[in-house]
């Protein structure tokens, strides 16, 4: 499937499916990139929505001898330096300190320039862990 056509299919399940005050979205990963593109074809999520680890564009390690660059990966922050990119009414973000995939320095800066509220975990990486995501579940589904 292309990644237009993934784009689509996660924007027409939120309209269809979770379109509504009360609805709340979890993605992690590529997960979340999907979704913060599927929202860029929208208008602002009504829901509450927690983004772990997302992936915003492209990045390499030296350590791991890896890349990677996702499809249209500049196009997230390009909406957002334009003040184009209709964030989510109220959305949060967690992301590793030490996450070499979901570099956090993107992250502050994406979250700066959309008002989504970045919290950076110091000294976890790309993996968040039960430790660390237990609490922040239960705070988030409590508020």
């Amino acid at each position: 499937m292309l990644f237009a056509d993934q784009v689509r299919a996660v924007a027409d399940d939120l309209q269809t499916h979770f379109w509504h005050p009360d609805a709340h979205v979890v993605a992690n990963s590529f997960g979340a990139y999907l979704f913060l593109n599927a929202q860029a074809l929208l208008p602002s999520f009504p829901g509450k929505v927690l983004l772990l680890s997302p992936i915003l564009g492209a990045f390499t390690s030296v350590d791991e001898q890896m890349t990677f660059a996702p499809p249209r990966s500049t196009h997230l922050r390009e909406l957002a330096e334009a003040g184009q990119f209709r964030a989510p009414q109220r959305a949060e973000v967690h992301v590793g300190s030490e996450d070499w995939q979901s570099v956090p320095a993107n992250v502050q800066a994406f979250g700066a320039l959309t008002g989504i509220v970045v919290t950076v975990a110091p000294g976890l990486g790309h993996m968040l862990g039960e430790r660390y995501l237990g609490p922040v579940l239960d705070k988030w589904l409590l508020s």
